[in-house]
């Protein structure tokens, strides 16, 4: 079953000249006291590439009520933080909670460094995923580095509420692969934390790829939403020609390691002019997600470039999934 894009798509596009002038993407989303709340990515230069947080609020039918004209976070340099990517936020015990990617060397996409003529780093760190309190939406309390010492990690979000009285965490560490890991590309893992100041353990191999448009690599999306049936995780997957899907998989509630079903094929898959076009063509790349009204809104960059957003019904998506989806457990 598909996503329906949202008609006004791009919700959001770049704008000036400073901070946010280049890309705007990769939205995280929530929905608090009658609004939905967007933190995304902002780039302003090509190079060294810098990433901000924007923040943006709509109303339920997706109106802008108000876009911040500055971002509300930025790279902190006394934590080697140079870049502040691809946020998501989860509510746990009524406090929000940011995952955000950093790196000490960020490059802007291979494409880009091409058409402009900007050099490869002759070497570059890993990036990491760090984890910060959120207050008011513009005032963050950053904790520290969450993930495996080593592992290459884009792609973290926490479980909104804990099991078995501890935090659950999903992520992918891009490094993890080959013999000794169980899968031969980037795959989705499963972990506990004690204390969100601690550290990611007791590893678990959720989700690997499988289908000819996940054959690469795959990743998490949005943090995953509770149903009757299972944890809904919108995931996506990349193929041999780095294009980017999604698809959704349930998790069992109290075993999210455990994959009860999966999308044989893509809920969303580029085919607007801003998901084909754009500083990494060819991507739709899910990172906030809210339930309205049963609605299953859906929020995801345009190829590195904007923000959009699609939607489903709920209940109609559970049923399919569960029907025609590929079963696992």
């Amino acid at each position: 079953m598909k996503l329906k894009r949202f008609l006004e798509n791009p919700i959001l596009k770049p704008r000036g000249d400073d901070w946010e002038s280049v890309a705007v993407f990769n939205p995280s989303a929530v929905y608090y006291d009658g609004k939905i709340h967007l933190h995304y990515r902002a780039v302003g230069e090509y190079y060294p590439y810098t990433s901000r947080l924007g923040y943006a609020v709509f109303d339920k039918e997706l109106n802008l009520i108000k876009r911040y004209q500055n971002p509300v976070m930025e790279p902190d340099w006394k934590r080697w933080e140079r870049s502040i990517e691809d946020p998501r936020v989860t509510m746990i015990d009524d406090i929000f909670y940011l995952t955000y990617v950093t790196t000490p060397t960020p490059s802007p996409p291979g494409g880009v460094r091409r058409r402009l003529g900007i050099p490869k780093p002759e070497q570059s760190a890993s990036p990491r995923t760090a984890l910060a309190k959120m207050k008011d939406f513009t005032e963050f309390e950053r904790y520290d580095i969450i993930t495996p010492v080593g592992a290459d990690e884009r792609d973290v979000v926490f479980f909104p509420e804990k099991i078995g009285g501890r935090y659950a965490v999903i992520h992918r560490p891009a490094n993890w692969v080959g013999e000794g890991y169980g899968s031969k590309g980037p795959a989705i893992w499963f972990a506990w934390m004690d204390s969100l100041d601690g550290k990611m353990m007791e590893h678990k191999l959720v989700m690997k790829a499988e289908a000819e448009w996940e054959g690469d690599k795959l990743g998490a999306g949005p943090p995953p939403v509770r149903t009757d049936a299972g944890w809904l995780l919108i995931y996506h997957g990349v193929d041999q020609n780095n294009i980017y899907r999604s698809g959704a998989a349930l998790l069992d509630l109290k075993e999210p390691w455990k994959v009860i079903c999966r999308t044989p094929d893509p809920i969303l898959e580029p085919e607007e002019d801003y998901e084909l076009e754009g500083d990494v063509p060819n991507v739709v790349f899910p990172e906030g997600m809210v339930v309205l009204d049963n609605q299953l809104i859906v929020f995801y960059g345009g190829a590195d470039k904007v923000c959009c957003a699609a939607s489903v019904d709920l209940n109609e998506f559970i049923g399919d999934l569960l029907k025609n989806g590929k079963k696992e457990l």
